[in-house]
């Protein structure tokens, strides 16, 4: 993921930072606990197509 994309990108829905995940291949929300997928380079930054992080998961 380039940093200076990631400098950038913000949670659609709270507007806060997120957390490059390399080995799963997300963007991870940590106040809204969730994960947007990157498809071939691309971070999906949906709301609709954001994975729930259940809350006994640690971020």
């Amino acid at each position: 993921m380039d940093k200076k994309l990631l400098d950038i990108l913000v949670c659609p829905l709270c507007k806060g930072p997120l957390v490059f995940d390399a080995k799963a291949g997300e963007l991870i929300c940590r106040v809204d606990r969730l994960a947007f997928p990157i498809v071939d380079d691309i971070p999906v930054m949906l709301i609709d197509e954001a994975r729930q992080i259940p809350a006994d998961v640690d971020l």
